[in-house]
């Protein structure tokens, strides 16, 4: 069977998940309330993942192009997905990029780190330093913006300003 059976194909398949016991309750009682049948939700939420993740269906989405979908999910590719640098670099540069969509092992570190070592690691980087802001998001934004020159909007606005307690810093 080639790709294109697979594309003419349109049944419906039964396909397995295993879930914890609280997100079952979760999906049980939001199909509740939305008054649809659990399957239906499950189809909507694979839907609209498959739709978030869209630039990775796309072939011609190699190197940089993937930042802004990495920024996006940076939280969740370490807690759900598991995915350490080498996955995100062969991700990114393994389609033979051309030079100007390479995405530096240093900045893939970034998606992986939690949000203290993130500031840290740019404090570090003196290319970092021109886009230095209070909010760790928005300076990571910044500096991922100006590096890969992304136009307005090409890139996920940074998340809302969050004090942290430890050091009295903007995250």
């Amino acid at each position: 069977m080639n790709d294109n059976d697979y594309l003419l194909d349109d049944k419906k398949h039964i396909v397995s998940i295993r879930l914890n016991n609280f997100d079952r309750i979760a999906v049980r009682s939001t199909a509740a309330r939305l008054f649809v049948r659990e399957s239906e939700l499950y189809r909507f939420a694979v839907y609209h993942l498959l739709h978030r993740l869209h630039k990775l269906h796309d072939d011609t989405c190699v190197g940089s192009d993937l930042l802004p979908l990495f920024l996006e999910f940076k939280d969740e590719i370490n807690s759900q997905l598991g995915l350490n640098k080498h996955q995100l670099f062969k991700i990114f540069n393994s389609r033979t990029p051309d030079p100007n969509k390479f995405v530096a092992m240093a900045d893939i570190e970034l998606l992986l780190l939690p949000l203290h070592a993130v500031r840290q690691r740019l404090q570090q980087m003196p290319d970092a330093a021109a886009q230095r802001q209070p909010d760790t998001y928005a300076w990571l934004f910044a500096y991922l913006r100006e590096k890969y020159h992304f136009r307005d909007g090409e890139i996920p606005a940074p998340r809302p300003v969050e004090v942290d307690p430890d050091d009295g810093a903007v995250d």
